[in-house]
């Protein structure tokens, strides 16, 4: 071998020890690896996209048959003829296509006029209303996720309920008391990486590392490392495992949040414990769906992405039969303006539907389309809160109790089947 092990521990993790198990082991990983207990395979997964930018919910589901919608949308309508029918009425974008068939194999619920009373249309703020759950989100410094995975992790404990996928910085709706959550970038990152070209010795040095029997004049940090790197080299194969196994094997389209949701599918194959998954589409604030100018295409292109990204997923945890234990929703900090502006775009607005995908959703249409009579400031206006739909992911799909994440009781909407 190139180096002995005593070298190889120095180089690795330094004199301290076990403080991350810099460089050969990630943090995340050794976070997981020091997780109490082996993963339940029939616990629930919540799976949360991002959509930056405030997503026009108008031409997402399209009240074609408006006269209302048409006289405010001269450039930007779309016709019955264009649309993707749900019914008489309202109509999804025309290049949603993959949410149609989503929605025909009874996979895709549309929550309709999602928001809030007298929302706030600025970008940072409206998203900090919804990733706290707060309507003075100044007043609370953690998200309702964040909220969340604090009450899966108990003091003191290691475990990682809740991971980030994504290009951008960990998201308000994160941040916890306690919990720490991982931000990924790539697989590869929940993975040991080499530290030097000669990676099958270094593993088996680790590998020997982790088999020293304990002595009684062991070091307590020695003792930890050892049981740590036992811990993190079985969570490291077994992600490379679920990478690598047949079932992973779905094709999902190049697009960036279609990859980001590959990899949480096969975090979901690993079975490391994680309930929560948030990634986005968008990008950075202001975000991709702040359509003020030109929205036509652009809005085109950031729908087919999300939809075929979605279905793409659905297809392959439905395949490997682990849909029926996952869930996922978007949301966007606010809708935009029933009339376009002069510039071929639309304005922060108020309400707008919001997607759930899943094996136990309600399909289709879920509370009706807001009233174009009765405008927020030029935008559609709420009828369904979005502590609602919160209070129905928290207490129906992840089994806890509202109250302790919300400070209160919602009513739950009917967005989930048996």
């Amino acid at each position: 071998m190139s180096c002995t092990r005593r070298a190889f521990v120095k180089r690795s993790f330094g004199s301290c020890g076990a403080w991350a198990l810099a460089g050969s082991v990630p943090a995340f990983v050794a976070r997981t690896a020091m997780a109490a207990g082996p993963a339940r395979r029939d616990d629930t997964i919540l799976i949360v996209v991002q959509l930056g930018g405030g997503n026009d919910g108008l031409n997402t589901v399209v009240p074609y048959e408006d006269d209302r919608y048409a006289r405010g949308r001269p450039t930007l309508r779309l016709r019955a003829g264009d649309v993707l029918k749900l019914d008489g009425h309202l109509g999804l974008h025309p290049q949603a296509t993959a949410f149609k068939r989503l929605l025909d194999d009874g996979l895709l619920g549309i929550v309709q006029g999602v928001g809030y009373a007298n929302p706030n249309r600025n970008h940072g703020g409206g998203m900090r209303v919804w990733q706290t759950a707060h309507l003075r989100p100044a007043e609370i410094e953690t998200g309702w996720l964040g909220r969340t995975v604090d009450l899966i992790t108990p003091p003191g404990s290691a475990r990682v309920p809740a991971a980030f996928v994504g290009q951008i910085g960990l998201p308000v709706g994160l941040h916890a008391q306690r919990a720490m959550t991982p931000v990924l970038h790539r697989l590869g990152d929940c993975t040991l990486q080499p530290l030097g070209p000669d990676r099958a010795a270094e593993r088996q040095l680790l590998r020997e590392l982790a088999q020293t029997s304990r002595r009684g004049d062991t070091a307590p940090w020695l003792e930890f490392l050892r049981q740590t790197t036992a811990a993190a080299l079985e969570t490291s194969d077994r992600v490379a495992a679920a990478a690598e196994s047949p079932a992973a094997t779905t094709d999902y389209p190049a697009f960036g949040l279609a990859q980001r949701l590959k990899t949480i599918a096969q975090l979901i194959r690993a079975e490391l414990g994680i309930r929560i998954f948030y990634t986005e589409l968008g990008g950075p604030d202001p975000g991709g769906f702040d359509n003020h100018s030109n929205q036509a295409d652009n809005h085109g292109v950031l729908l087919h992405e999300l939809a075929e990204s979605l279905a793409a997923l659905a297809r392959d945890l439905k395949r490997d039969k682990l849909l029926d234990r996952v869930l996922l929703m978007t949301f966007s900090e606010f809708g935009r303006t029933l009339s376009e502006n002069g510039r071929r775009g639309t304005d922060h607005g108020a309400a707008a539907p919001l997607f759930v995908v899943g094996g136990r959703v309600r399909a289709g249409l879920v509370g009706p389309h807001p009233s174009l009579d009765d405008l927020d400031g030029g935008a559609p206006r709420f009828h369904t809160d979005f502590r609602r739909v919160y209070a129905t992911v928290l207490d129906e799909w992840l089994g806890f109790d509202s109250r302790d994440v919300l400070g209160e009781r919602f009513d739950r909407v009917a967005m989930l089947g048996g």
